[in-house]
């Protein structure tokens, strides 16, 4: 017979490399990334007998962007920090093309507002329909397909520029 812990530790084996991509994607932030997602497993591991049943993954996404949009929050009433140096956290680029399309997105997706980076990882990376995102984010299909709409937009915008620099 399996136990809480076994059930739980075979949950967080399959989607702990998910669920942190997402969390990056949506903080900006490995460690940042890394502590949400911690703390969506403490919240699940409470409540597991609950839901292990049903979708945990599901439920670990809500929880997941759930925590990120209250960070967003408890920021907007902090004031701001200041960073330890200019280089700090900073990615060294390796010479790679696709390190450096990587650290653009990101920067890209940093630009965004928090609700439309939402919607854009759910949607894109996390490979969500919008009815699973207009679920996880709490709102409707309509803000999804709207949100989705102004956030490529903005993001073409933003690396439109940085693309024909590279060709120069």
């Amino acid at each position: 017979m399996s136990t809480r812990g076994d059930d739980f530790d075979d949950f967080v084996r399959g989607s702990a490399t998910r669920l942190l991509r997402t969390a990056v994607l949506l903080t900006g932030d490995r460690g940042a990334g890394e502590d949400l997602v911690q703390e969506t497993y403490e919240r699940l591991y409470v409540h597991w007998p609950r839901i292990r049943t049903g979708a945990p993954e599901a439920y670990a996404r809500k929880t997941l962007t759930n925590l990120v949009a209250n960070r967003w929050r408890t920021r907007l009433r902090r004031p701001s920090e200041v960073a330890l140096s200019e280089n700090h956290d900073q990615p060294q680029p390796d010479g790679s093309e696709g390190y450096v399309v990587r650290r653009d997105l990101l920067a890209a997706l940093q630009e965004l507002a928090p609700r439309q980076r939402a919607v854009i990882v759910l949607r894109y990376y996390d490979d969500l329909t919008e009815a699973q995102t207009a679920e996880a984010l709490g709102c409707s299909i309509g803000t999804v397909k709207s949100q989705a709409s102004r956030a490529l937009d903005r993001l073409r915008l933003i690396t439109e520029p940085a693309l024909l620099e590279g060709l120069r």
